[in-house]
This record gives structure tokens, C-alpha cells and sequence, in this order.
């Protein structure tokens, strides 16, 4: 069962899927939140951040979400009805498509709560055409440059270190190994 912008009382609404810093810091207004997963897209820290977690002399790295036929990605959708739709849209976009460079898609979202029909989110995606998108490095790699990288909204690490913490406590059976290899050569070189 698929729901899309309905509602039990018929108001409309628009469900977000986050998977990065949107799962621990939203910064908008939404109804209700879920934990779950989407199919066909891996979570990669090949995006550059030259604004939020780095500067544009040294940009952080931020995740995106690569396709992939075999995977999943964890992560929080948020409803948000028609009140609050157009403000957290407007802040969404300007967080994520213009500071950002992500672009958006319509994505199946599988809630963790069993027998809870999975629902369309809108989620943000950058891609690799975009200026800023860093691609594929070797863990020690994306942990080097994390462990130095700081933005407007503060180091790049924290970022990493608040997924990583998303991960173990909302979803502690998941494996992650791309996140988890970071957050380990990170730790390695800040301890």
C-alpha cells in the first residue's frame, strides 16, 4: 500500500526522507516522523560541502545517495502537512538545492513499524554532474578530509560522528559498512 500526500483526515500532506544530517536535525516544522529504509541507493560521502560542513578552500564532506540495485538506505521520513509544506519546502531548498546542490526525486520509503504500508517521499540527491561533488575515496581518504573540514553549521566530524550515532540507535541490526570504516579512520586519526 502507497500512500502520497493524504492524510486520515483528507488534509494533504508530503512525506521527506532524510538520511544525512536531516535525521538528527531537520530545523523545520513536520507532523510526524518514522524510521525506515528506501531500496536502490547506497549512502556514500562523495558529496562536497562548501558551505554547511567546509568552506571553498576545503570542503566537507557531506552523503548522497548513489544508486544501487542491491541496497538500502536507513533513514527518517517526515510528513508535512499542507500548514507546513510550503515554509519547510522553501527552507529544504535553500539548505539543499542551492547551498547544497542536491536535486529531488519521488522515492519508496518501507517504514521499520511492521505492518505499516510503505509511502512516497521526496528526497534530495546530489549528483555527480554537480561542481561540488567530490566522488568515490578510500575511507582513510573521506576521514582525513572529515577530520578537518569545519562549515557554518560546525565541524565536519560531528556531522559523521551524529550519523554514525543515528545508525547504532535507531537502527542497531543494520550494517553500514561505508559509514562505520569512516567513523572508525576518523576516530583513529583524532584519538
Amino acid at each position: 500500500m502507497k500512500l502520497l500526500a493524504i492524510t486520515t483526515s483528507e488534509k494533504p500532506s508530503l512525506w521527506i526522507f532524510g538520511y544525512g544530517s536531516l535525521v538528527w536535525k531537520p530545523d523545520f516544522k513536520y507532523k510526524r516522523s518514522k524510521v525506515g529504509y528506501i531500496e536502490g541507493y547506497s549512502r556514500r560521502f562523495w558529496h562536497g560541502d562548501n558551505f554547511h560542513r567546509g568552506d571553498k578552500d576545503v570542503p566537507g564532506r557531506v552523503v548522497t545517495l548513489v544508486e544501487d540495485q542491491d541496497a538500502c538506505t536507513w533513514g527518517v521520513a517526515y510528513e508535512v502537512t499542507d500548514s507546513q509544506m510550503e515554509e519547510s519546502l522553501q527552507y529544504l531548498n535553500v539548505r539543499e538545492a542551492v547551498l547544497g546542490g542536491y536535486v529531488t526525486k519521488m522515492v519508496e520509503f518501507t517504514p521499520r513499524e511492521k505492518y505499516q504500508g510503505s509511502l512516497i517521499a521526496l528526497v534530495y540527491i546530489a549528483t555527480s554532474d554537480n561542481p561540488i561533488y567530490l566522488g568515490p575515496a578510500t575511507p582513510t581518504e573521506i576521514a582525513a578530509q572529515i577530520t578537518i573540514c569545519r562549515g557554518n553549521t560546525g565541524h565536519n566530524i560531528e556531522y559523521l560522528l551524529r550519523l554514525a550515532e543515528f545508525m547504532r540507535l535507531y537502527c542497531p541490526e543494520v550494517e553500514d559498512d561505508h559509514l562505520f570504516s569512516i567513523e572508525a579512520a576518523a576516530l583513529a586519526l583524532v584519538i
